[in-house]
């Protein structure tokens, strides 16, 4: 008998295994498929009242269990003590919002046409494949799992083969919750059977987060078999500070965005450009809050940055850092790796960055800030715009019409004086090569339906 491959975890802070977790069968897995569609019209005729009780359920699961699951992702990919209760009550807040809203975001808009009435309703398509990454392991599957679910929708998740115990976990809950069988279900597989998942005639669509590499085999697979997609991919966000700025404020709130888990987030602000007049003041204002940043144990609540995830993944990022500085950018604080296990990488300012610098022209994942000179605004919105990617963008400014920035970025997604986030209330996703597609809020649930027209004769003459 062939052996399955294993899924095997390396905690990030120690450099030494912790589990490893069997993959699935070809048989399980053709099995989970057909349970997935079985269940389709069963969890659709729940209505929404029904499946409301069983995300509320999740929700309250999540909660109550969150030191276990804080655990599962500190082990697996490094998530600070201060930082892990937050994300698993936002997962929670997730499932609790579509729980409440899912009925009125998918509410029968009535439309005028010659028929006596018409009217565009909002139906389940059936099992959807959710193919989620590592960095936030509960958040992003909640923001998959709430809406897809409450639209009526099943779901599959293929997690991270990096992060299964928190996979498995989240399967745990929905078990727990007392959820139908086959409506969600954790696919413990390699990534080299994703691509006939995705290809099976059962799965109606399919939602992505991660690389653009990655992406984009991902729609390419999904698109040849005629079969929607959405993908949040990655990005190089920048993050505009005029002169008129509270730069103070932006200064707190820049350095969360770019240092919180490990800088290893989509949205976090990647490019700080900074008007001239107060380029020399406000990096100023970043070492000093850099400077008191502590990286080390994930389990100490005296940590505030963790472990990069994985080993290759410092390795890229401090070539990065050193091609960014053998091109002629200032390095003010780290830049160098530390000895000692663990795949920990320093808290990193590079000033002087000019556009076509590797870390200005490539996403950095980790605790390295960027900082731009621009002469002027319109200089700033230029080199903002200046990237393949369109994910987020945030402006730092006094000015009364600020908010007539948001349109002129190339992104998704703006923060006018303000941190970049994601929130169950709005939506969220890119542009360019950050993909395409929405999840969150009212656009995140009107992904995975199919907006069916119905035309009520006799004609209105």
């Amino acid at each position: 008998m062939t052996q399955q491959p294993k899924l095997k975890v390396v905690n990030p802070a120690t450099g030494q295994s912790v589990r490893e977790i069997d993959t699935i069968s070809d048989r399980q897995l053709e099995a989970a498929l057909q349970a997935a569609s079985d269940a389709a019209p069963d969890w659709a005729a729940l209505g929404f009242g029904g499946r409301a009780k069983i995300l509320e359920k999740v929700a309250a699961i999540l909660r109550r269990d969150s030191e276990r699951f804080e655990v599962l992702m500190r082990e697996e990919m490094g998530k600070p003590a201060r930082e892990a209760p937050g994300e698993v009550a936002k997962a929670a807040w997730c499932a609790e919002h579509y729980a409440a809203h899912a009925q009125a975001y998918l509410a029968s808009d009535d439309i005028e046409s010659d028929a006596s009435r018409s009217f565009v309703q909002y139906r389940p398509l059936g099992a959807i494949l959710g193919i989620l990454p590592w960095n936030a392991p509960f958040w992003l599957a909640a923001r998959f799992f709430a809406p897809t679910l409450m639209a009526g929708n099943t779901c599959l998740i293929k997690h991270d083969p990096h992060v299964p115990g928190c996979a498995a976990a989240i399967a745990e809950v929905f078990q727990e919750a007392g959820t139908p069988e086959g409506v969600f279900q954790n696919l413990a597989l390699e990534t080299g059977r994703v691509g006939r998942v995705i290809q099976d005639q059962r799965i109606q669509a399919v939602s992505f987060t991660g690389s653009d590499r990655a992406g984009g085999i991902v729609a390419s697979t999904a698109a040849a078999s005629i079969k929607h997609s959405v993908l949040e991919l990655g990005g190089s966000d920048p993050a505009i500070v005029l002169a008129d700025a509270d730069l103070d404020e932006a200064a707190d709130k820049l350095v969360l965005s770019r240092m919180i888990n490990a800088g290893q987030s989509c949205i976090a602000a990647k490019r700080l450009i900074i008007e001239a007049p107060v380029y020399e003041e406000f990096l100023d204002k970043l070492r000093t809050r850099m400077e008191q940043l502590t990286v080390g144990d994930p389990a100490s609540p005296e940590t505030d940055i963790g472990p990069i995830a994985r080993s290759d993944l410092r390795d890229n990022l401090h070539r990065q850092v050193r091609e960014t500085i053998e091109a002629g950018a200032r390095c003010l604080l780290g830049g160098e790796l530390p000895p000692g296990d663990g795949f920990f990488y320093p808290v990193t300012l590079l000033a002087d960055v000019t556009p076509g610098m590797c870390a200005a022209s490539e996403e950095t994942f980790g605790p390295v800030a960027v900082v731009m000179r621009a002469g002027n605004a319109e200089q700033a919105m230029a080199i903002a715009n200046d990237t393949p990617w369109g994910l987020a963008a945030s402006v730092w400014t006094g000015r009364p019409d600020a908010v007539d920035y948001a349109s002129r970025f190339e992104s998704g997604q703006v923060a006018i004086n303000g941190l970049v986030k994601t929130d169950p209330r709005l939506p969220s996703g890119g542009i360019k090569r950050s993909g395409f597609g929405r999840e969150l809020g009212r656009h995140g649930i009107h992904e995975f339906v199919n907006a069916q027209q119905v035309w009520i004769g006799p004609a209105s003459g």
